[in-house]
């Protein structure tokens, strides 16, 4: 049930119901470290580049059609999912990506073999000579790096931060009229309404969604076409347009060459600064998600301002007990993909001359903050953020009871009588207006007029 593969260090066993080769099977056995290996979609996009790759060597004359029919065919069975068993190794392996590289090269090059006709390990079509023809890892693997990276961006978490956005911005206005008692250093602080709050965090959604954007097509500029170095060594100067030209053709994407691919293959800053803007959403996110839970604390000893959906109970030991859980879950993923960012940025500094070595680190680490945030932020949309309701009366209790509220007539009687209104107030146990009504400061109706929430909301 075995066959013999051979590679440039010998002979070795592999399954016959296995279609990867003998370099695919020595990194098997090297780096058994972790279980983590790479997504679906980080090989199925490679499966994009080798198609594109065989259709640009095909253009060119380098490989003739029956091949590159045989290789395209075999990359759209990839793509389609038929031979995910097959890509087995782990993210923590050589630097470059050289194994993951050949264990596409392999599997396509014994499918396509099959596909001429041949069996397994034939090589009808050579992984090196055919698949990886006008290629290195070295340029392939950082190309599959920033097509994934891009991609999960722009079809995943843009589109999710955009609704979570959108779902701020509704409750925002639903919330326009409500007026509540801001805080600041968790302290009182003069009146704002509900919709000013809400407004707040999805301004904040809405300038980090942005940063992630405008970072975006630095990663699609692609060094394909660089072969080891950057130098387009063993290909031609016109085969990086043409692989570029049928990606977009195949992805309905904008990728383009990048014009210095010693740049993309010695360093990744595109990405680091991807995950620099990833960070810059987990920040907002944290942000958001920690006032929610704050403002929704109670339900009777807490604020209690936010009434949140009850999706689970929250305690097994005390009854009745609900907890703010689509916070938490957001909270983690965001403290995650900082985390992440703080690896991005060690392997991001830490390539060595003509060659950054962690790439596998780098690209695992970014598609993993992507993922965790688009479907953390999703999640919290749907079970936490568009269930909000408002505790009507824990709001009008806090208005009768703002002390903060002295601010606005503090420009009609000085900033020192204010200062001991409220500080009476706060003494005596009573209200604002009380103290004022005690000191003669001024009638009812002067006071209702200036002390009125709507306008110390919306002075202008």
């Amino acid at each position: 049930m075995h066959r013999i593969e051979k590679d440039s260090m010998g002979e070795l066993k592999i399954s016959q119901e296995k279609y990867w080769g003998a370099q695919t099977q020595r990194s098997l056995e090297n780096f058994p470290i972790s279980n983590e290996t790479f997504p679906s979609e980080f090989i199925h996009n490679y499966a994009h580049l080798k198609k594109a790759c065989a259709k640009a060597n095909e253009s060119l004359g380098r490989l003739d059609s029956k091949k590159s029919q045989a290789i395209g065919d075999a990359c759209d069975e990839i793509i389609d999912g038929k031979f995910d068993e097959h890509f087995p190794l782990k993210v923590w392996q050589t630097g470059s990506g050289t194994q993951t590289n050949m264990n596409v090269n392999e599997v396509v090059a014994n499918r396509a073999t099959e596909l001429l006709g041949g069996k397994l390990g034939q090589k009808l079509v050579h992984p090196n000579d055919d698949v990886n023809m006008g290629q290195s890892s070295n340029d392939t693997f950082p190309t599959v790096m920033q097509i994934s990276a891009a991609l999960k961006c722009r079809l995943s978490l843009i589109p999710s931060l955009k609704s979570f956005e959108r779902s701020l911005s509704l409750k925002a206005e639903e919330f326009s009229k409500e007026h509540k008692i801001g805080r600041t250093h968790l302290m009182d602080a003069v009146p704002m309404t509900v919709g000013q709050e809400f407004s707040a965090w999805a301004s904040q959604v809405d300038q980090a969604r942005e940063g992630l954007e405008k970072l975006v097509p630095w990663c699609e500029e692609l060094p394909i076409g660089g072969t080891a170095i950057g130098t387009g060594l063993n290909t031609s100067k016109s085969f990086s347009e043409l692989v570029v030209e049928e990606l977009n053709e195949y992805l309905g994407a904008d990728f383009r060459s990048c014009p210095n691919k010693f740049s993309k293959i010695a360093s990744h800053d595109d990405l680091l600064g991807l995950s620099g803007a990833l960070k810059v959403c987990a920040s907002t996110l944290m942000k958001i998600a920690n006032d929610i839970r704050l403002l929704g604390s109670g339900p009777r000893c807490g604020l209690a301002e936010l009434l949140l959906p009850e999706n689970e109970p929250g305690s097994s030991i005390m009854p009745g007990k609900v907890n703010p859980t689509q916070c938490e879950a957001m909270t983690m993923a965001c403290a995650q993909v900082i985390g992440n960012d703080v690896a991005v940025s060690f392997g991001g500094m830490h390539g060595q001359l003509q060659l950054n070595a962690y790439k596998p680190l780098i690209i695992h680490n970014v598609l993993k903050s992507a993922d965790l945030l688009n479907d953390a932020v999703s999640s919290f949309e749907r079970r936490c953020l568009k269930g909000i309701r408002l505790n009507k009366l824990r709001l009008q209790q806090y208005r009768e009871n703002s002390l903060m509220v002295v601010t606005a007539i503090a420009p009609k009687i000085g900033y020192e009588k204010a200062s001991k209104i409220a500080h009476n107030a706060y003494e005596n146990e009573t209200s604002i207006w009380d103290e004022v009504k005690k000191e003669g400061l001024m009638s009812l109706e002067e006071y209702e007029a200036i002390v009125n929430f709507e306008k110390m909301a919306n002075p202008r």
